[in-house]
C-alpha cells in the first residue's frame, strides 16, 4: 500500500513539476545526525562524508524502492528507470547509486544553490504555527525550518492550495502534508500527530489542516519547509517577521 501511495504522488508532483533536481541537503530534528534518515521527500539520504554522490544522484538505503525514491525527487518513476537503464517496476539494491534528475540537469556543477532565481515575498505565506525556531534554515544543511508547539496544537495552511500529499508513506517526516499553492510553490509539513486533510483537497490561507506531533526525540514540533521552482528556500524569508 505504501509504494502505491507514493507513485500516485510521485505522478502528481512529477505532472506539476514541483521539484526538479534536488541536492543531498537534509533537515533532521534537534539532535539528529544527517546519516541517521533513508532517503524521503526533500532528498534525506544516508550518504556521509566519507562516500558523497554527485549532485542529481542518490544512494540507495534498506528499504528503498524504485518508485519511493522517485517520489522522493518528484519524478516519475518510469523516467527514474529509464535515466538508470532499468527495466519500468525493477527492484534496487542497497548501495546502488541511482541518478534522480534529468541527465541535462544532473550535470551542470555546481547545481544552483537554494533559493537562487526564487525571490522571496514576505509575508506572502502565514505562519503554520505559532511557536519558538528549534532549527533554523541552512543553505547545504537544512531544507526548512522546526517550529516548537505543544501536541494537538493546530497546524494551519500557510497559503491556499490544493493538498497533493497527506500520509505517513515518508518515515523521516511522520505524517506528512504537501500542499500545491501554484506551478512554482508548494509546502510541506512534517510530523503531525493527525492529519485533517486528504489529498485532492483545496484549502484555505489559515485553514487547519493538521495537529502538532513529536519528533523521534519526542520534541512537540512541526517541519515547515517552502519550496520555490523546485529548490528549498528559507520559510523565514516568505513568513511575517517577528511572527506575525
Amino acid at each position: 500500500m505504501r509504494d502505491k501511495s507514493l507513485h500516485v504522488v510521485s505522478q502528481v508532483l512529477f505532472a506539476i513539476s514541483v521539484v526538479a533536481a534536488l541536492s543531498g541537503c537534509t533537515i533532521t530534528p534537534l539532535g539528529t545526525s544527517p546519516e541517521s534518515y533513508n532517503g524521503a521527500y526533500g532528498a534525506y539520504q544516508t550518504n556521509g562524508a566519507a562516500n558523497p554522490v554527485p549532485a542529481g544522484f542518490y544512494r540507495v538505503n534498506p528499504g528503498d524502492t524504485l518508485a519511493g525514491i522517485a517520489s522522493a525527487y518528484g519524478q516519475h518513476p518510469q523516467d527514474l528507470a529509464r535515466w538508470n537503464g532499468l527495466a519500468p517496476g525493477a527492484s534496487v539494491t542497497v548501495g546502488q547509486v541511482l541518478r534522480v534528475a534529468p541527465p541535462t540537469a544532473a550535470i551542470q556543477p555546481p547545481p544552483p544553490a537554494p533559493g537562487v532565481g526564487a525571490v522571496a515575498q514576505q509575508g506572502v505565506l502565514m505562519w503554520p504555527l505559532h511557536g519558538p525556531i528549534l532549527k533554523q534554515f541552512a543553505v547545504g544543511n537544512s531544507k526548512g525550518i522546526v517550529i516548537g508547539g505543544r501536541i494537538g496544537d493546530p497546524v494551519k495552511a500557510a497559503a491556499a492550495g490544493r493538498v497533493v500529499y497527506a500520509g505517513n508513506g515518508i518515515e523521516a517526516y511522520g505524517p506528512l502534508i504537501i500542499i500545491k499553492h501554484d506551478d512554482s510553490l508548494i509546502t510541506a509539513y512534517g510530523q503531525n500527530s493527525t492529519l485533517l486533510v486528504k489529498e485532492g483537497d483545496a484549502v484555505t490561507q489559515g485553514e487547519t489542516i493538521g495537529q502538532v506531533g513529536v519528533d523521534s526525540h519526542g520534541v512537540a514540533s512541526i517541519q515547515f519547509e517552502v519550496r520555490k521552482d523546485g529548490h528549498p528556500v528559507d520559510p523565514l524569508e516568505w513568513l511575517p517577521r517577528a511572527g506575525g
